[in-house]
């Protein structure tokens, strides 16, 4: 065999004397939308400790490194940040909620649930995810929340309202394309107009929703006047 070369007769690669290394330890673990996968996997959450090595040895620390998420399925690592986006459990679980707090504040906005308009938004809460709405638990809903609140029915969406709707919204609107937050103000604006053209506190609470999911007011008004000039 000749100097400087393998069994195989190929040149033989030079070890490699310097280099680093990465020891992971698990600080956490839980589930999260692996943006590798692109569906819902186990994750740990990883902190690291680089160390200089010579001939592969470990042999001098170099500092800190991450944390990371680590992905149990695909072994990827990803910044924590991942884990700001919602699974798909929970993401489902938000967009119900929200769609099932706008059909609420525009009822509590019409004022007087008339037939058409529980028809509609307890169509639309179904559609969400709501199986078992029904127009009678939405009429019994508005009430209660009226008598909860003090709120009058059929005013303008007071500083109450306007929580709820930001508490249901604020941490949907950054995980939803801006189709998908024109739908949810849209939704709520066919529920105002199946008993009628909008009223002020329908509009007021419909301007609420649309800040809520980050839609500038001259969009917002756009919308609403398309979808009153759109046959039910």
């Amino acid at each position: 065999m000749l100097p400087g070369r393998g069994r195989d007769g190929r040149a033989a690669r030079p070890a490699r004397l310097l280099g680093t290394r990465t020891v992971w330890t698990a600080a956490g673990d839980g589930e999260f939308f692996c943006p590798g996968c692109g569906g819902d996997r186990n994750y740990q959450r990883l902190t690291g400790r680089r160390r200089f090595t010579l001939l592969g040895v470990p042999v001098l620390p170099r500092g800190e490194t991450g944390p990371v998420v680590e992905c149990a399925a695909c072994r990827r690592h990803f910044g924590t940040d991942a884990l700001d986006h919602p699974t798909t459990t929970r993401f489902c679980a938000m967009l119900r909620d929200a769609v099932h707090t706008v059909a609420l504040a525009v009822l509590s906005a019409g004022g007087t649930c008339a037939r058409p308009a529980l028809e509609t938004a307890a169509a639309t809460v179904r559609a969400a995810g709501f199986d078992d709405c029904t127009e009678e638990q939405l009429s019994a809903l508005v009430d209660a929340l009226a008598a909860d609140t003090g709120r009058v029915l059929s005013e303008p969406c007071g500083p109450g309202l306007a929580i709820e709707l930001h508490e249901a919204l604020d941490p949907l609107a950054p995980h939803l394309a801006p189709a998908g937050r024109e739908s949810i103000l849209l939704q709520g604006a066919r529920i105002a107009l199946a008993d009628g053209p909008y009223t002020p506190a329908e509009r007021d609470t419909l301007a609420t929703v649309g800040a809520a999911l980050t839609l500038c007011a001259d969009d917002v008004a756009g919308l609403l006047a398309a979808a009153a000039r759109t046959p039910s």
